[in-house]
Formats: C-alpha cells, structure tokens, sequence
C-alpha cells in the first residue's frame, strides 16, 4: 500500500502500531531507515517522501506548508486502520502537527524535534539567501556529511529541495483551532540556535494530553549522536 509519498523499508507484523516519520527540510524518507530497522517488525515505521528529491527530483517542492499538509494526509488517511505515531524533525514536526489536525481518526501520540511550538514563530529568511548561506548553515547545522557539502553536483541536487523546504518551514504560521488529545512529547538539542527551551514549551498548549519535554546534549541534529535514546523513548510510546 506505499506510493510516491509514503516509504515502506521494512514490514511489520499485521496487528502492529505504526509510527509515521516526517523528514526535516531538505530531507528525505530514507533518513529514517534506521528507525525502521530498529523498531520492526514490532512496529510498521512509515516514512513520507516529499516531491523535489531523490525519486522525485523531477516534481516540483511544495512551499506551503498548509498546502503540503493537506497532501500528506490524504494520502495517509488509509493509514488509519491501525493506531498511528507521528515523528517529526525540525520542519517536519510543523508538518506533523498540521497533518494530526486534519487526519479524520485521532493519533495516538505526536513526538516533535528540534522545532519551536507552533505559536513561537521566528522571522527566519533562509529561502531568501543565496547558495553559498544556505550551504553553510547546512555545515553548522552538521546534518549533511562534509563529502556532500563538497560535492557541487550532489549539491545542485540537493539545494532546489532545500530551499523549498525553507519557504514553506519559515513562511508557515499557525491557524487557531481545535488542540489535540493525544500525547505530545517534545525533544531539543541544548545548543541548538533553531530553538529553545523556551521556545518548545509551549507545544504544551496544543493538546490536551499529557505533554513531556526531552533535552539531549547536542545541537540541531542531536538524534544523530542520540538515536537510541529517541528510539527507545518511541518503542516505550508505542509499545504501550
């Protein structure tokens, strides 16, 4: 049942939970493939696939969020016959709320990383720079091998998608509604300059389920250095 969106790298068992996993800005599905292999088969890990990369180079970015959000959920929406966990990283976890608003069934739990509540928004204009700012906010950021960094065919690859995502991270903006009633858990880096403790506490506001702040030592790509503590923060959610 996978398509273009939505990645599949291994198969869990038919009555397992399903975690669904949002890359962050520039990203792709596979850069959840170790959590897929990690959690199966005791969990079915989906991951989606924005159009602008790998496969789906040739199509082009979505940079709207709302717009983007509405697209995923219609193609998760048969999903839902099972109990669904969204995990979202940096633009993803935006993009992970969105689509728990609009999914017709409610899901059972929300993790989002490395991104400030959706009422804190910053006055970020990355998509407006030019190649070579972006390319360097990607080193210090370092979620991007240095090989790649010094690769400019990889790069000419990479930064349509990038800069896309951008647009529609720094230009998304909150619409009021209804919280949600699921489990939010929240997960920063402590030197991470794209958010703050101050700045994630207040995705406490949008559920009216338990909230949980997790802080790692690291900056913006903290999971990278704490992958199995994430991991096993996600097998306990999921597991019960």
């Amino acid at each position: 049942m996978t398509s273009a969106w939505i990645r599949q790298f291994h198969t869990g068992r038919a009555d397992s939970a399903r975690l669904v996993c949002f890359p962050h800005a520039g990203g792709s599905a596979s850069y959840y493939f170790a959590v897929s292999r990690a959690l199966a088969p005791d969990v079915d890990v989906l991951a989606v696939q924005y159009p602008g990369r790998q496969d789906r180079r040739h199509e082009p970015c979505v940079t709207d969020l709302h717009v983007l959000a509405d697209l995923v959920t219609e193609e998760l929406t048969p999903y839902g016959d099972r109990p669904l966990t969204f995990f979202g990283h940096s633009m993803g976890a935006s993009l992970a709320f969105e689509v728990a608003r609009r999914l017709p069934v409610p899901i059972t739990g929300l993790f989002v990383s490395g991104r400030s509540a959706p009422t804190c928004p910053r006055d970020d204009r990355m998509h407006l720079a030019d190649d070579h700012r972006l390319i360097d906010g990607l080193g210090r950021m370092s979620g991007t091998d240095a090989a790649v960094l010094g690769d400019e065919e990889i790069l000419r690859l990479i930064l349509p998608a990038l800069r896309g995502d951008y647009q529609a991270a720094e230009t998304y903006r909150y619409r009021p509604g209804p919280p949600l009633s699921c489990p939010v858990t929240a997960l920063i880096g402590d030197r991470d300059d794209q958010v703050t403790e101050a700045e994630a506490k207040p995705w406490a506001e949008r559920t009216t389920g338990p909230f949980h702040l997790h802080i790692f030592d690291g900056g913006h790509f903290y999971l990278n250095d704490h992958a199995p503590a994430v991991i096993t923060l996600l097998r306990d959610h999921l597991a019960a």
